[in-house]
């Protein structure tokens, strides 16, 4: 069916309806912006920010920065921006490259509930290790190190990074989250936990080691993904104060997700958000604050 022609029918306003069926429709139909009565410059805005700095935008620096009267509109557009961050199509990672897997506890302490540690969440995680191009020149010549006061780039890097909130350490949550994220007959590096002890036989070449809390072991096995935990806690703790309720949790995770798989290219990232926000459903404002809206997972 050949797409309708579109004629603007209010003098200024982005209003258009179709001259052979009569609906009105607008350039942000079928958007995260749709309905909306922010002015598309401080989505654009917004799209830049959380997308090109490193350490992303808290919703009231975004208030502040952008003079916004209220603090839940600025919350609301980096929610509906953080909608459209999974690609639905995203590839499996792993393959030829090796992909560490481990869990962290995000939460802590909170005022007024006494000793100890309340609201842990756990995060599990998947993160490529990657051989530099010239990796083996650099061994070569023992440039690892140092070499006129100016260090030099590592032999091995992160490459693209899963990150999802679980219920818990479970076989049923754990599985399904290498099985969605990882492709099949890659290599996956975890620690002993028995429950990854079923990954040889759905496919995957499993390399397991009982860490036993030992940090020399941990750097050695799995220090990709503990550097990503350690940069996520200081993300979360930095930017936006260690104040994430659990059921939005998952949409910074994917906000980080993105951005650190486009870290080498930001301004890549800032037309990818724009394109995926174009084709997403994005939550409303009382499904924000009902917790009523699931996130899509990374």
């Amino acid at each position: 069916m050949p797409p309708c022609a579109k004629a603007r029918i209010w003098g200024s306003s982005v209003v258009l309806r179709c001259r052979n069926c009569k609906v009105n429709t607008s350039l942000t139909a079928s958007t995260v912006m749709q309905s909306t009565h922010t002015p598309l410059s401080i989505w654009f805005w917004a799209a830049y920010l959380v997308t090109t700095q490193t350490p992303g935008q808290s919703a009231l620096q975004f208030q502040r920065q952008l003079g916004l009267s209220r603090y839940e509109t600025a919350f609301q557009i980096l929610h509906k921006l953080r909608a459209g961050m999974v690609r639905p199509e995203r590839d499996r990672i792993g393959g030829v490259h090796p992909v560490e897997v481990d869990e962290c506890l995000i939460g802590g302490r909170t005022r007024g509930e006494g000793k100890g540690m309340h609201h842990r969440a756990t995060v599990v995680g998947a993160v490529e290790v990657r051989l530099r191009k010239d990796a083996e020149d650099r061994a070569a010549k023992h440039r690892q190190d140092h070499e006129g006061g100016v260090p030099l780039k590592k032999l091995v890097y992160a490459g693209r990074l899963r990150l999802r909130m679980v219920e818990g350490r479970d076989t049923n949550s754990l599985i399904s989250f290498v099985t969605d994220s990882i492709a099949k007959g890659s290599t996956v590096r975890t620690d002993g936990w028995s429950v990854y002890g079923e990954l040889p036989p759905l496919g995957y070449k499993q390399e397991p080691i009982i860490l036993a809390g030992d940090p020399e072991k941990t750097d050695a096995h799995l220090p990709m993904i503990h550097l990503v935990f350690s940069n996520l806690k200081t993300w979360i703790l930095g930017t936006h104060h260690g104040r994430i309720e659990p059921h939005h949790l998952q949409a910074y995770l994917n906000e980080y997700v993105f951005r650190f798989n486009r870290r080498f290219y930001p301004m890549t990232a800032f037309n990818s958000v724009l394109g995926l926000a174009a084709n997403a459903t994005s939550p409303t404002y009382a499904e924000l604050y009902s917790g009523d809206w699931k996130h899509p997972a990374s």
